[in-house]
């Protein structure tokens, strides 16, 4: 055993040697590491939580790109395309690519009764995947549409069908208008009812057969309104996107789900600039913290430095025991805070104590997402800080001198 780590080692069991004004300042520096590293925690899986929800949610329900007919402001109207087939089977054979899947929408006036609004039919046909909507579905079933057949299941949201009074198994009629001509009318039947919490999809769309749309809209069986893609997970998106762009015929274009809901989006920018402010306050107050506890027990310490310095004992020994006094303050405020702090975080992700409003927030509880990076990066950075902070309580033992502080009261 070192004589440093000796000394160390003693000054930390003997609970007697540390003074009424140091024990405090020290309990509440490990403390004061542990709270803020907690918040850390809590404000990074939260915000990363959130974004990844809402994202998905987004993504999920219109994929990560769509490819469509170029128009400067796409809108709930759509103007046919049909891709090659050459094409189709390359970009299903790409390995970045998870799913590419047609679907086509139309806009018209959903009535029960006496009650009328505005919706917006998405079409899909039987090589769709509904396993977003089947995982917020409350009642029925996913209908199984077939090509050709003429589907009138639809799945409605829950906010639709409290709107027009809509139960499952209900039958409602919806308008499609015309110019100049008279309003065409379909009748559909409730087969399913599902609640994302996402206003924009809970608020406007249901889903049905795609073969409507292409009726209503007297497209051709091979036309449809546009293409999902959902992506792996992949390192550069918007490289695949331009790659993506560089393939298609001219009249046809590509958009990011960052682009079709740039509010959204940048909505969702804010989080950053909140969750580094959040953190540029935890390092300031854990860096003047950290600093005056270290002064102090160096300063409570300056008779025992002036005797170690009249002994022989160099400016870089006696520095070295407060680094180690530090780390052992360092190691056990990090310990506790990365307990409570991932606790909290995983109660949260499995019983979801904490509730959101969805008008506002999109989703219905706090999200959390506990990235393994995130958490080795924002225990780095206080390590970092805490050790950035010994540089001034170093500097403070070298300028001590010996015949003054063995008469240090």
């Amino acid at each position: 055993m070192s004589f440093e780590f000796f000394i160390a080692r003693r000054i930390l069991k003997n609970r007697s040697a540390t003074r009424k004004v140091a024990k405090p300042v020290l309990n509440i520096t490990v403390w004061a590491i542990a709270l803020g590293l907690i918040i850390m925690i809590l404000a990074i899986s939260t915000g990363n939580g959130l974004r990844k929800a809402i994202k998905d949610k987004v993504t999920g329900f219109g994929g990560d790109i769509q490819i469509l007919n170029y128009r400067p402001n796409p809108g709930y109207e759509q103007v046919p395309i049909v891709l090659d087939p050459a094409l189709i089977d390359s970009l299903r054979q790409d390995p970045r690519l998870k799913k590419l899947q047609a679907y086509g929408q139309n806009a018209g006036i959903l009535k029960s009764e006496d009650l009328f609004e505005g919706a917006v039919l998405k079409g899909v046909g039987e090589n769709y995947d509904l396993q977003f909507i089947a995982e917020y579905l409350t009642e029925g079933h996913i209908p199984q549409y077939k090509d050709g057949t003429y589907d009138d299941s639809i799945l409605i949201s829950a906010n639709l069908a409290q709107k027009l009074k809509l139960h499952l198994f209900s039958d409602c009629e919806m308008y499609f208008l015309r110019p100049n001509k008279a309003p065409l009318r379909r009748k559909f039947t409730v087969a399913g009812i599902f609640r994302t919490d996402f206003d924009k999809l809970d608020q406007s769309f249901l889903v049905g057969d795609l073969d409507h749309v292409q009726r209503l809209a007297k497209w051709d069986p091979h036309e449809v309104g546009a293409y999902e893609i959902h992506l792996q997970n992949i390192d550069d998106p918007q490289a695949f996107l331009a790659e993506l762009r560089l393939k298609l015929p001219f009249e046809y274009d590509a958009m990011d789900a960052r682009s079709l809901n740039l509010q959204l989006f940048q909505w969702l920018d804010l989080f950053d600039l909140n969750i580094m402010l959040i953190l540029g306050i935890i390092i300031i107050v854990a860096t003047i913290n950290m600093s005056i506890a270290l002064l102090i027990l160096i300063m409570e310490r300056t008779t025992m430095i002036g005797l170690l310095k009249a002994m022989g004992s160099k400016n870089q020994s006696i520095q070295s025991i407060f680094i180690i006094n530090a780390a052992y303050l360092m190691g056990k405020g990090l310990f506790w805070g990365n307990l409570i702090g991932i606790s909290l975080a995983w109660l949260q992700d499995q019983y979801g104590f904490i509730k959101l409003d969805p008008s506002t927030y999109y989703v219905s509880v706090v999200s959390i997402d506990l990235n393994p990076w995130h958490l080795i990066g924002i225990n780095l950075i206080t390590l970092a800080i805490c050790l950035i902070c010994l540089l001034i309580p170093a500097y403070l033992i070298s300028r001590i001198r010996p015949n003054k502080a063995i008469r240090f009261d």
